[in-house]
């Protein structure tokens, strides 16, 4: 299966992968990477590269909104092949190198399997390596604060809650916000379309993903590109106050 490659800004490219999506941004002949879906979806990311001019060589740095496996699924393989540097939030750092995992159980899952989707997920991340686990060797922290020297010049902005280090990122320039699981657009195993928070059972602690919607309202953005769900195009402060709506 090929990637869905979709050009939402001047060099700003969101991708669909299976079921998680990642974004490329590119300028000139570099590129920066953000997120890399499950590991099953290696062949995608690789054609997607390729499908916006670019190639793993050329990317410069993967961004990873946090170490979930379906977010972190081949930035070691970038990292160990290409010598690509794998960033993250501090925080988020010792989760990349599995020194713990904060992710949805077994039990939980199983607690939640009557909920319409969730048994088609599982099998879904099960065939994709969404229980294989991949650590990054030498995951490095964020270099600076504010905008990053790399292609897209994106901002961290610490939104923790689905996991401790949770970033999601700003592109300034064109009123982008790239989310991850911080804000989502839509996901397998929930019957809600637009923006929301994913179901509970997805977050480490929900009280605080909920909190960090407040950072999500502070960006200056219209164009929300999330970690699962189409895009959304529309004020990112009014889609953060939705999802708070209906998550209350």
């Amino acid at each position: 299966m090929r990637a869905d490659v979709q050009q939402v800004a001047d060099g700003t490219y969101l991708v669909h992968g299976s079921n998680t999506n990642w974004v490329i941004l590119t300028e000139g002949d570099a590129a920066t990477l953000i997120d890399t879906g499950y590991p099953g979806d290696r062949g995608q990311l690789l054609d997607s590269l390729a499908a916006v001019g670019t190639s793993p060589e050329a990317v410069v740095a993967v961004l990873i909104t946090h170490a979930h496996n379906d977010h972190l699924g081949s930035a070691e393989y970038l990292r160990g092949t290409y010598g690509t540097p794998v960033h993250l939030h501090e925080d988020e750092v010792p989760h990349a190198r599995r020194e713990f995992l904060h992710q949805v159980s077994v039990g939980q899952v199983l607690r939640n399997g009557w909920r319409p989707g969730v048994l088609p997920w599982v099998v879904h991340a099960i065939r994709s390596g969404g229980t294989e686990q991949h650590p990054v060797a030498a995951p490095e922290p964020f270099p600076a604060e504010g905008p990053l020297d790399l292609p897209g010049r994106p901002v961290p902005v610490h939104t923790p809650g689905h996991t401790l280090g949770h970033a999601v990122f700003h592109l300034r320039d064109t009123g982008v916000v790239i989310s991850g699981d911080a804000l989502v657009s839509g996901h397998p195993t929930s019957r809600i379309q637009g923006p929301q928070l994913l179901p509970d059972m997805f977050h480490h602690e929900r009280a605080q993903a909920l909190t960090s919607l407040e950072a999500l309202e502070a960006l200056d953005g219209d164009v929300l590109l999330p970690g699962h769900g189409p895009v959304h195009r529309g004020s990112v402060k009014q889609a953060a106050q939705r999802a708070r709506e209906l998550a209350l």
